[in-house]
């Protein structure tokens, strides 16, 4: 068994493909829609020898590396169509073999459209939490979400969003949401706060270079673009910090803002930590996160699988070790940007070139900035004597 030395940086958070297929069509889904086919040849769901296997694989990552904790991701797919007992079942077998004083933190993903009370407590009992997939918090953002006969999904989507926040708050981990700068950034942040989540995920649309983002397309390179999703977030940033941040929390700013005061950061999205993400697929095979899926076919594929492949065997992957090298992968421009340490290049997923591969500037590099300037700018203008004296910055 390799040594801890032996692998500088152990993977930390593992998720788990519980099913592989989705009970909805969303027409903008990189993962489906997109240039990866590798979900048709696999099993809609994981086989119980496979999830026996992983589990085995994850608590063996986890002795060699002793962890004290880790983040077991249950996804899709839309996961629910497994079965709550099922994904409770799985928790608890990775639970059971991990080393002692090893915290597993388990997290379902979901659309939220399965969620009925029965199942909320069965996730909730089992030590669970739910975290939910939606555009915005009112039907008129999620027009996109349907189901595979084109119905939408926002009647069954917000009652179980209102379930869980209603009997299971402690199970609650909060909404992720992609940004559509084509919305009204206020409404949709205050109709998110509606669905009373703890914590939002704002995530860019996974574009690059060969494949803009809405918005980006046919426009001028790196950090002459305009700013549309730079300028959306910002106005969100305003809101929540103008109310001293106590709404909600919001991973993106508080990870901004964390960088840029020299602390260190754990997003994909920003900030130079390794990456310390990796897939199992519903047949097993090892794989690197899905976003990378929306750059071509095979994209995350690695070769590996957990029945011939220990974890650590991914760690030392060629695609993977780039993702681990820091500042030394990133395009030149990026290595001499004075926002480096804040930015880290932007996702990996939005760097990509078809022919040049990802050492290039993320296609959000624009937006980035603005964003990333403009958190600066709110941040010193709190932390000066005068803002200070004033009780500013919110």
């Amino acid at each position: 068994m390799p040594t801890p030395a032996s692998v500088p940086f152990p993977f930390g958070q593992f998720i788990v493909k519980v099913h592989g297929r989705c009970n909805l069509a969303c027409r903008y889904c990189y993962l489906y829609e997109g240039p990866d086919r590798t979900w048709r040849e696999r099993p809609a769901a994981a086989a119980p020898a496979v999830l026996d296997r992983a589990a085995s694989r994850i608590a063996e990552h986890a002795a060699t590396h002793a962890l004290r904790d880790l983040s077991l991701v249950l996804h899709g797919g839309e996961p629910l169509l497994a079965g709550a007992g099922r994904l409770a079942a799985f928790a608890g077998l990775v639970r059971e073999r991990v080393p002692r004083g090893c915290t597993v933190h388990a997290i379902v993903q979901t659309n939220a459209t399965l969620l009925t009370e029965d199942r909320i407590a069965t996730l909730a009992r089992h030590g669970i939490r739910v975290g939910i997939s939606l555009d915005g918090g009112l039907a008129a953002h999620n027009t996109l979400r349907v189901d595979h006969a084109g119905r939408p999904s926002w009647p069954a989507a917000s009652r179980g969003a209102r379930l869980l926040a209603e009997h299971h708050p402690e199970a609650y981990a909060g909404i992720l949401t992609v940004v559509d700068p084509r919305t009204d950034p206020a409404e949709v942040y205050a109709s998110l706060l509606a669905l009373r989540p703890p914590a939002l995920d704002l995530l860019l649309p996974h574009g690059n270079w060969s494949a803009p983002p809405p918005g980006l397309a046919g426009t001028a390179e790196a950090s002459d673009r305009p700013t549309p999703y730079g300028d959306w977030l910002s106005t969100v940033f305003d809101r929540w910090w103008s109310a001293g941040r106590r709404e909600t929390r919001i991973r993106l700013f508080e990870e901004c803002l964390a960088l840029l005061l020299g602390l260190p950061g754990a997003t994909e999205s920003l900030g130079l930590d390794p990456v310390n993400a990796i897939v199992i697929e519903t047949d097993g095979a090892i794989e690197q996160v899905d976003s990378l899926k929306s750059a071509y076919d095979t994209a995350a594929a690695t070769g590996l699988d957990i029945f011939r492949h220990t974890l650590d065997d991914a760690t030392r992957h060629p695609a993977v070790a780039a993702r681990q090298s820091g500042a030394a992968s990133l395009a030149a421009g990026c290595r001499a940007c004075p926002l480096l340490t804040v930015c880290g290049g932007g996702h990996y997923a939005h760097r990509y070139r078809a022919g040049h591969g990802f050492t290039n500037p993320s296609v959000y590099c624009a937006d980035l900035q603005r964003l990333i300037r403009h958190v600066a700018a709110r941040l010193t203008e709190a932390t000066t004597p005068r803002a200070a004296s004033q009780g500013g910055g919110g």
